[in-house]
Order: structure tokens, then C-alpha cells, then sequence
């Protein structure tokens, strides 16, 4: 069974989902606002994805921030660690181990066919 982290309300994450139950792929949804991703977990999913994939420049939470595009993989686990709405949505965890970052179509077509 895949875990899919997001939040609720956002696209990418309902597009997701969406997709996870057109192809009938078992998920399991934790919720980024309700649930703290562990220091242990975010040591983890680098081993898988860059930092800088995982930390989201473009949402409303780094904007309000006023956060530099410019810090290094430490601040960015720093700051994922205090504000979870800055983890890239959604973050996806295969079975085997992959780590998907994003709503691609396409990457999850290939994936879960």
C-alpha cells in the first residue's frame, strides 16, 4: 500500500488520490496538518529525493514567510520540520521504497500500470 502525505484542499494531492482510485492502487492519506513528520522520517526521504524537491518555493507558506530561495538543505529540513505546508505536495511513498514528489501523470501512469 502507498502512503500519500498532503493536505486536503490542495490539487496536486486531490489529483493524486483521484488517480490512486481510478486504477483501484490501495493508498493510505496522512494529513500534513494533522500529522508531524518525524526528524527520523525527513533524514529518510532525501535518501530517495533531493532536499530541494521535497521543499516547495512556490506554495502560499514560503511566500508568507518571506524565505530566501537561497538556503541550504539543513534550513530547508529546519523549516520542514516547524512549518509542514512547505513539503512539496504530495509526497507519495511507494512500496518499493520510491519516493514520488508531485501530481505527474505520466511518472504515475508508468509507476502503477
Amino acid at each position: 500500500m502507498v502512503k500519500v502525505y498532503g493536505i486536503t484542499t490542495c490539487g496536486s494531492v486531490k489529483k493524486a488520490i483521484a488517480f490512486f482510485k481510478e486504477k483501484v492502487v490501495p493508498y493510505a492519506f496522512v494529513d500534513l496538518k494533522s500529522t508531524q513528520i518525524s526528524e527520523a522520517k525527513l533524514k529518510e526521504w532525501p535518501r530517495a529525493q533531493p532536499m530541494s524537491l521535497l521543499f516547495n518555493t512556490k506554495g502560499t507558506k514560503f511566500k508568507t514567510l518571506g524565505l530566501s530561495k537561497e538556503i541550504s538543505d539543513e534550513e530547508k529540513k529546519s523549516w520542514l520540520l516547524k512549518e509542514q505546508l512547505l513539503f512539496k505536495r504530495p509526497i507519495v511513498e511507494c512500496e518499493d521504497g520510491t519516493l514520488l514528489v508531485g501530481f505527474d501523470e505520466e511518472v504515475y501512469t508508468k509507476k502503477f500500470s
